[in-house]
């Protein structure tokens, strides 16, 4: 069997079998160099050249916003203020949901934190109100990865650093297919309700009474509210760059935690702390290991061979497009968003460029295929973690999140990858990109 496939079968079986994907990647540089590169000098060089980089020190900063903002009582106030809202309407609490998770999203940049935060606001508020804890549980799975679409987005960053793009672009590619996924699962939830005959409605009020309701709720929530507006504000008006955006989001976090909502302690700061310390760690041994792996398969043109298999099989772009949705599903069925981003963006690009695809668009199918990938067994890890907030057995939310991914994610996915105006006209608008 050819060196290159053992590798990958070395890899992708060593993830299966539930080895830390770090470790895994680990063992298929080793692999690698062993047989194409004995000389590990070199490749660690490679490997620490590659972690110098302004642009990874973001991430650890929006894991540990991310980490603040529910115990900075930040995002309660966003759950309050989208359910001021949504709250009466027919499946309102549900759709008040969906909407804090994207608000979340422009936050945090994470998935796992947002299904892991308003999932554990949420869900018990939405059982009292007669929804089905299992229902809950899926519909807040599939829509915490909104956190991830809707900018700032850690996959995003790695994607950008992988291939040399513009962060702030990439990060534009995504928010219009994450607006249509939170309109697309509003809908979806709406019809879902009706099957639920005990679910609690308050009584609609008079437009003054509901609006006087709203400003309440955003007053309350003014502080929470605001920073999406200087994290993306910063970025998009070029006063910060998306790492200092990062240092800014920590930092309005303390101040609101600890001076403004007098709601974030010392004892759950240093957790905070201790928690993005572990989560970076992870990400920094992992992103050492890639850049070797990446390098090694570079120096044995293994891009190119799958950009010339895949235009043997068909010359057809959209049928190459295909492929490639199928190619990145599976991916992420099979590891987490930041190391699927990390393994399949240098090995797709050279294929991208070939067929036409803008890398900002690539940018875009890329993310919204990992973000059904982190949601669909057999290793699905956000929903999962979504399992374990809402404390429920598989066997009761599998089903209501199978619906978000067939009816929600998938409509989404093709419009992202056959309308690349979608992901495109921001960047092109406020970026000026080509």
């Amino acid at each position: 069997m050819d060196h290159i496939a053992i590798d990958l079968v070395i890899l992708i079986s060593s993830i299966v079998i539930g080895i830390p994907v770090p470790f895994c990647f680990m063992l298929a540089a080793i692999y690698m160099g062993v047989i194409y590169f004995p000389d590990f000098s070199f490749l660690m060089t490679i490997g620490f050249r590659g972690l110098n980089s302004l642009t990874i020190l973001s991430i650890p900063f929006f894991i540990i916003a991310g980490a603040l903002m529910s115990s900075a009582g930040i995002a309660e106030r966003l759950t309050n203020f989208a359910n001021s809202m949504l709250g009466r309407l027919r499946g309102g609490m549900g759709a008040a949901s969906i909407v804090a998770c994207a608000i979340f999203g422009a936050i945090s940049g994470t998935a796992s934190s947002a299904v892991a935060c308003i999932g554990g606001i949420m869900i018990p508020r939405l059982e009292k109100l007669g929804y089905p804890r299992g229902y809950s549980t899926g519909m807040l799975s599939c829509a915490s990865v909104l956190g991830q679409l809707i900018p700032p987005s850690v996959p995003m960053i790695l994607y950008g650093w992988v291939t040399q793009q513009s962060v702030a672009a990439c990060f534009l590619s995504t928010v219009v297919p994450g607006i249509i996924t939170t309109i697309i699962f509003c809908i979806i939830n709406y019809f879902m309700v009706g099957k639920f005959p005990d679910i609690k409605v308050d009584d609609p009020l008079p437009r003054k009474e509901r609006n006087k309701l709203v400003l309440k709720a955003g007053k309350r929530g003014f502080w929470s509210l605001l920073m999406p507006v200087i994290i993306l504000g910063g970025i998009y008006g070029g006063v910060t760059t998306p790492t200092e955006a990062a240092a800014v989001a920590v930092f309005y976090a303390i101040i609101v935690g600890f001076f403004v909502h007098k709601e974030l302690t010392l004892t759950v700061f240093f957790r905070s702390l201790k928690a993005a310390a572990t989560t970076s760690g992870v990400i920094v041994l992992m992103l050492f290991f890639v850049t070797i792996l990446g390098r090694l398969y570079t120096m044995q043109q293994v891009p190119m061979k799958i950009a010339n298999f895949l235009l043997g099989t068909s010359s057809n772009k959209y049928v190459i497009l295909f492929m490639v949705n199928i190619f990145l599903i599976i991916i992420g069925m099979l590891m987490d968003d930041l190391s699927g981003t990390m393994l399949a963006a240098p090995l797709l690009m050279p294929l991208m460029l070939k067929i036409g695809v803008h890398p900002i668009h690539f940018a875009a199918i890329l993310g919204t295929n990992l973000g059904l990938g982190n949601v669909t067994p057999p290793t699905a890890p956000i929903l999962y973690l979504g399992g374990r907030v809402g404390n429920v057995q598989i066997d009761e939310y599998l089903k209501p999140a199978l619906i978000y991914m067939i009816f929600g994610f998938l409509p989404v996915i093709a419009l992202t990858t056959y309308v690349p105006q979608l992901s495109l006209f921001l960047p092109k608008l406020i970026m000026g990109i080509k």
